[in-house]
């Protein structure tokens, strides 16, 4: 006999979740409203603040630094969408393998770096850039390649490939136990028949995995832009925004803006600029997964 389910009552449900809407108010609500009135003020610390209304929004538009910073980040995310999340995909597939052994470490191995701190990371592939005892010059002039050593970190023109290495090779291993959890609970009998039918590993992994695990992907997606249009620890230990302004990013440019200038109303103005910018980027890309989705339902109905 089935036993009736207790429906607890409302205040009880309102009197769990009412602390951790009350902690959600207090460290991420009340912080943006502050955030949005002190950007109408022209405010340097002290207690003196002068009303000025939007221009500090109108600077932002003019800021020709934040618009490099913007762009930089725009390159990170590119570069990181199809490093992290593609080598993750890559990595997963082989790891859903049968002849595949000992998974579990190599899972451990891959996801380790992203349990460093991201200063530590930074810190330590400065040393490997390094012109002159750093492990990839070393390694170039050990092989007798000493006309490719090259002071990495201090060349513009490539600074913003050189600095996204390190952050793509930090979270692959995120990405791919993100990626296994989607792979994991797609039915085993699906690829024993596509082995039947003769169906290689690429072939399964791009006919018969991509396909199932669209919604997966699409997760990882939206966090992997969330996540490199504010980044900041790694460029602030690699570069610290040089050589000039040319690794630059939205967060360092903010940070600089607000203990270094002390320009507190404007940094308030450029916190929502990329508030805005990289919400807007997190849709766009919502818009464009979901797109195929839409249409293959429209067909299936």
């Amino acid at each position: 006999m089935q036993k009736d389910v207790i429906q607890p009552k409302s205040w009880v449900l309102g009197a769990c979740i009412l602390p951790g809407i009350a902690w959600y108010v207090y460290v991420v609500i009340l912080p943006m409203i502050t955030a949005m009135r002190n950007s109408l003020y022209n405010w340097s610390g002290g207690p003196k603040m002068t009303y000025i209304g939007f221009k500090n929004y109108q600077f932002l538009m003019r800021d020709s630094i934040f618009w490099q910073a913007f762009r930089n980040n725009l390159t990170i995310t590119l570069l990181s969408l199809i490093g992290q999340i593609g080598f993750a995909f890559i990595l997963s597939s082989l790891l859903a393998m049968r002849f595949v052994r000992l998974k579990r470490l190599h899972r451990t191995v891959a996801y380790f770096p992203s349990t460093v701190s991201a200063v530590v990371v930074g810190y330590v592939w400065s040393i490997i850039f390094n012109y002159d005892s750093g492990l990839l010059n070393s390694l170039l002039r050990a092989v007798g390649l000493e006309s490719w050593a090259s002071p990495w970190l201090d060349i513009p023109s490539s600074i913003m490939y050189v600095v996204s290495i390190p952050i793509i090779w930090q979270y692959i291993g995120y990405y791919m136990i993100i990626i296994l959890a989607g792979i994991s609970s797609i039915d085993q009998e699906v690829y024993d028949m596509a082995e039947i039918d003769g169906a290689n590993g690429v072939q399964r992994a791009l006919k018969i995995t991509l396909p199932l695990i669209k919604g997966t992907l699409g997760v990882c997606v939206m966090l992997c832009i969330s996540g490199n249009m504010r980044i900041f620890d790694h460029i602030y230990s690699l570069t610290g925004g040089g050589p000039g302004n040319s690794s630059i990013v939205m967060a360092m440019h903010a940070y600089k803006t607000t203990f270094i200038k002390s320009q507190f109303g404007y940094a308030s103005a450029m916190s929502f600029g990329i508030m805005v910018l990289s919400l807007s980027l997190i849709m766009f890309s919502r818009v464009l997964i979901q797109q195929p989705w839409r249409k293959e339902a429209a067909i299936d109905a």
